[in-house]
């Protein structure tokens, strides 16, 4: 929902919400969510879509995010963009996504960056006592390094349920500096946001090949991509950018592709340049 905001032809209730109601009966319920996209317009404009149509906000699932302030959000005198995961900001954070959405419940809800200034004992307290009071389901974090999800989850008495991480064959790093390991061994699910790095693993180095083995197996570029985050352990959620209906229908149809080692391999080494060691 990153982009909702853009997309005047989804902005009136009525059409959005029939635009919601469609994935839905795609079998594509988790919508993914963050305070600043659209400067909360993006929360604004899907729960007002919600409101249009009793029931529909039950069928949902939300994951949205907090702890970024905009320097047009920022109090201070030095209207600076920073990071908050102070228990307050966090609780007012949540309150107010409920309230935008329209939703009784956060099924997710993430600190949407890592600040060298929190206090893990006070942000996972918070975190906590929103799951207790039945406000959120499940916390968790996005953009964390592994000694930074732990130190959170080491005073907390929940688990974290989810890391969503930034994932592709345009950004495969996480597969070799040990964090995408880190996180399957914590038992977090990882969620790839800009699975298709914006374009670029489609236009980039790999492009060609993509191409190739696509019409091979036919199925579209993208979709080979998604595959090749899914054939990882842990079988990555790719968090796609798209809101055009016929784009998403295109990449669930793709869904079910198994990529085989080699390929995965080729993909790998087209998109880095070199083989592997």
């Amino acid at each position: 929902m990153m982009r909702l905001h853009e997309v005047a032809d989804l902005h009136a209730p009525a059409r959005l919400a029939a635009w919601i109601e469609a994935r839905l009966d795609e079998g594509l319920d988790w919508f993914d969510h963050a305070d600043i996209y659209g400067d909360t317009q993006g929360e604004a404009l899907f729960g007002a879509a919600l409101r249009t149509r009793p029931g529909l906000a039950a069928r949902v699932r939300v994951v949205t995010k907090a702890s970024i302030v905009t320097p047009g959000r920022d109090a201070s005198s030095f209207r600076v963009k920073h990071y908050d995961s102070s228990p307050a900001y966090l609780a007012r954070s949540i309150e107010a996504s409920l309230a935008r959405l329209g939703v009784e419940r956060l099924d997710h809800f993430l600190l949407h960056r890592p600040s060298p200034l929190m206090d893990a004992e006070a942000t996972g307290r918070a975190l906590d006592d929103a799951i207790d009071a039945g406000k959120i389901a499940a916390a968790g974090v996005s953009n964390f390094l592994p000694t930074q999800w732990r130190r959170l989850q080491a005073v907390m008495h929940h688990r974290l349920s989810v890391h969503q991480l930034q994932l592709s064959l345009d950004h495969a790093l996480p597969l070799f500096d040990g964090s995408y390991d880190a996180l399957i061994d914590d038992g977090l699910v990882p969620l790839a946001w800009s699975p298709l790095g914006g374009g670029r693993v489609c236009e980039g180095p790999a492009g060609p090949l993509l191409a190739r083995l696509a019409e091979e197996r036919g199925v579209s570029p993208a979709g080979l991509a998604l595959a090749w985050l899914r054939a990882l352990p842990g079988q990555p959620r790719p968090v796609i950018g798209s809101l055009r209906a016929e784009r998403i229908a295109r990449l669930q149809a793709d869904a079910g592709l198994e990529l085989d080692r080699p390929a995965w391999y080729a993909l790998l080494e087209a998109a880095r340049g070199h083989e592997v060691a």
